[in-house]
């Protein structure tokens, strides 16, 4: 029997929002100002210097919550330097080290972390987006990654990005959203046999249909 323990995503939006396009254009045309957290700073800072000494090709991790996906995926890429990104300390805390030497964890908020590493030239082979938090509210929708001011820096750190989601219609925006950036891809249904996330083994022992968006920035 399926588990009950993980809710399915609900919300007042029943389709894609009208204002979406509008927002990620403006978002496009302008330049987001906040200033970097000192923290974000500096773990900015530490992983550039991590990614330059190793010289190897870079998969971000954004979101990693505990880091059991960077862990997965460094052991998937022996040959990559994987970053995993977090703002929640606790989180990152709860990580199982492994014996895996290809990956870092680092406390940063996420958005002014890819600012730092395009105005570094750092290029992005992969770059995970593995169930961000929805916020599914209708007035909620430049809280999500599509629709915030820094989403135009994943088409500037390029590279191959996935995004995993349980909420089919933020993939569909996620999908629309990257397309009006340059990204070629496409969303589509997700059958987990091993799970990256405990969010994603949470959900697929419960039995919510997954979906992703894999796309790659047109040359």
């Amino acid at each position: 029997m399926p588990s009950s323990a993980a809710k399915a995503v609900s919300s007042n939006q029943s389709e894609v929002h009208t204002d979406l396009l509008e927002v990620v254009r403006a978002h496009r045309e302008s330049q987001w100002q906040k200033p970097t957290p000192g923290h974000t700073e500096a773990a900015a800072r530490d992983a550039i210097a991590w990614i330059r000494t190793r010289n190897k090709p870079v998969i971000l991790d954004s979101f990693c919550g505990t880091g059991m996906s960077t862990a997965t995926l460094a052991a998937q890429f022996p040959n990559h330097s994987v970053c995993g990104i977090d703002q929640s300390a606790h989180r990152l805390e709860k990580h199982q080290p492994t014996g895996f030497e290809n990956y870092r964890l680092f406390r940063a908020e996420c958005e002014t972390f890819w600012r730092e590493l395009n105005d570094a030239q750092i290029a992005i082979d992969k770059h995970y987006l593995l169930y961000p938090n929805p916020w599914p509210k209708k007035h909620q929708l430049k809280r999500r990654v599509h629709g915030h001011p820094s989403f135009p820096l994943l088409g500037k750190l390029g590279g191959d990005l996935e995004m995993r989601t349980n909420w089919k219609l933020y993939a569909q925006e996620f999908a629309m959203a990257a397309s009006s950036l340059g990204f070629v891809g496409k969303m589509e249904s997700l059958i987990v046999d091993n799970p990256l996330t405990l969010f994603e083994r949470k959900y697929n022992q419960a039995g919510q249909p997954l979906w992703r968006y894999r796309g790659q920035v047109a040359d």
